[in-house]
């Protein structure tokens, strides 16, 4: 896949604000500060599409950006913030899961971990969500930069076990750094996808 093209679109918190032409979606979603921001910008190839918040959690919004004038990236809100209040996780959590119930357009779930880390009890409770609902997912964990390569292998089999992931559940890495691991986020999602551009 190669993306020529990616415009900010709209901003939404309801159901009812969601684009209504039908283009397949791409979801992207973990916990704040994980590097969402910087995976999308960098796969679209702008510094500046999704704005990275100096202030973690500080996004509350589901935002869609049209990509190749085909296919929507979805940017959801990050989660686990800790500095947030019961009431505002509470409402986060709502505005995802109203996302992810019965979204036809939505194709796959492209969850995002740091690879320095377990998986926190937010990121079971986010891949049982997923599943939940029947979604293909691709786990990519960022940050690879900062690890070694062994340090990296056993990190990956510690998610992989925390999560219980499926057999077919792919694990992906990537580098905001160098970009490193790009093509190959690009060329599964491709792979998993069928996008027809409308109109």
């Amino acid at each position: 896949m190669e993306i020529k093209q990616s415009e900010f679109v709209i901003s939404a918190v309801r159901s009812n604000q969601y684009p209504k032409d039908n283009r397949e979606e791409i979801a992207f979603v973990g916990r704040s500060n994980v590097g969402k921001s910087s995976l999308i910008n960098s796969l679209v190839n702008r510094k500046k599409l999704v704005k990275i918040s100096s202030t973690p959690g500080k996004t509350r919004l589901i935002n869609f950006f049209l990509i190749n004038k085909g296919f929507y990236f979805v940017d959801l809100p990050g989660y686990g913030y800790a500095k947030v209040s019961k009431k505002e996780m509470e409402s986060w959590g709502g505005v995802i899961e109203e996302y992810l119930h019965d979204r036809k357009q939505l194709k796959v779930i492209v969850l995002i971990l740091d690879c320095r880390h377990k998986p926190t009890a937010d990121d079971i409770i986010m891949y049982k969500w997923i599943k939940h609902y029947n979604y293909r997912t691709i786990i990519v964990t960022t940050k690879i930069d900062k690890v070694s390569k062994s340090k990296l292998y056993n990190n990956l089999k510690i998610i992989r076990d925390t999560l219980k992931l499926e057999e077919d559940d792919r694990i992906l890495t990537f580098s905001s750094l160098n970009k490193q691991g790009k093509e190959e986020i690009l060329d599964t999602l491709d792979s998993m996808v069928n996008f027809i551009p409308k109109g």
